[in-house]
């Protein structure tokens, strides 16, 4: 099985639906995890600029070996390729 990402945040979303946000039908949303996406509304209404300065802190503690710089970069590059964040 192929890994699933939230398309907002990057979050690994596990192998259960446990982790997925829901539409406003009470529906899964199969792009979107809890913390982004709840009620088919974005938690989040910034920018993706935005969303990185949110998220590295949770990375930096899911990963005590890992810089802030290492963390930045690494969400420049991920969250650009996201759902939510293409631009192309």
């Amino acid at each position: 099985m192929k890994a699933k990402f939230c398309q907002s945040c990057g979050m690994p979303m596990g192998d259960t639906d446990e982790m997925f946000g829901n539409e406003k039908d009470g529906s899964k949303s199969d792009d979107y995890c809890t913390y982004c996406y709840q009620n088919g509304t974005f938690t989040y209404d910034g920018n993706m600029e935005g969303m990185i300065e949110f998220c590295v802190q949770p990375m930096l503690d899911s990963d005590p070996t890992m810089t802030e710089t290492q963390a930045r970069g690494l969400m420049n590059g991920f969250l650009p390729t996201l759902k939510r964040w293409k631009t192309a």
